[in-house]
């Protein structure tokens, strides 16, 4: 059987730092070409993995956001260690919604948010997403249908407080958005079917930054950085980080 585990990755470029945030159930794999790209344009990029996921499903459910979040938080204290004063931020769905959070929190360049969820789905539209993920997991896994089947329903018997956790944790990176004052950059793909795109307009609208900008991308879905307009998102997100005032 194939074991399929993303890592983290770090792409040296210059003393410009970006950390780039994957979404729930996916991994760094989700925001691993637009680290390539903005490191040949001079930008060093590091992308956490956080835990349970990109590992067998059945850890994804012992996991939650106060994990993730310490994962996040320890990429962006490994960028300061490592010697990067000014850090932007980039995250791709429960990714964006970090890098709101860390913009509230910590101190940030710039934030971008790409397909980013401030409505709160229903525990049980997670879970069929969820149960979707672990499903396709086993099938890259090449493990037989009957052996999956069997594995699947074992899956349903465990609990998934993680579910409504994620709920709270959206609820109130929502409740503090107007805490926001770095310069943000809002990413939505108007055929994201998997959260409501009007989350873009809440972000924009709420952020307290003098600096914002609104984009929507027409042909593209929630998975939006493997998407057919990604050229064009790689280009967007480096005019927006080219445009911050940077020491250097």
């Amino acid at each position: 059987m194939r074991k399929l585990v993303p890592k983290p990755f770090t792409f040296k470029g210059g003393s410009r730092a970006v950390l780039l945030l994957h979404g729930f159930t996916g991994n760094s794999a989700d925001v691993r070409m637009l680290g390539r790209f903005l490191q040949g344009k001079g930008y060093t990029c590091h992308a956490p993995v956080y835990k349970g996921h990109g590992v067998d499903p059945e850890e994804l459910v012992l996991a939650g956001p106060e994990d993730w979040w310490h994962d996040v938080m320890e990429a962006y204290q490994y960028l300061k260690n490592e010697g990067y004063d000014e850090i932007a931020v980039v995250g791709l769905s429960l990714g964006g919604v970090f890098s709101l959070k860390l913009g509230f929190s910590e101190r940030v360049k710039g934030i971008v948010t790409m397909c980013a969820p401030m409505y709160i789905k229903s525990v049980e539209t997670m879970y069929e997403g969820v149960l979707e993920y672990a499903r396709e997991y086993k099938r890259l896994e090449g493990k037989p249908t009957d052996v999956i089947e069997l594995e699947m329903e074992n899956f349903k018997k465990t609990p998934m407080k993680t579910l409504k956790a994620l709920q709270e944790l959206i609820a109130d990176v929502r409740s503090h958005v107007d805490r926001v004052y770095s310069p943000t950059l809002v990413i939505q793909a108007k055929e994201d079917h998997m959260i409501n795109p009007d989350s873009a307009n809440i972000i924009y609208d709420e952020v307290e930054s003098i600096q914002k900008e609104i984009k929507w991308y027409e042909e593209s879905g929630h998975a939006i950085t493997f998407g057919p307009e990604r050229d064009q998102l790689h280009e967007d997100v480096y005019e927006f980080l080219e445009m911050l005032n940077w020491k250097e």
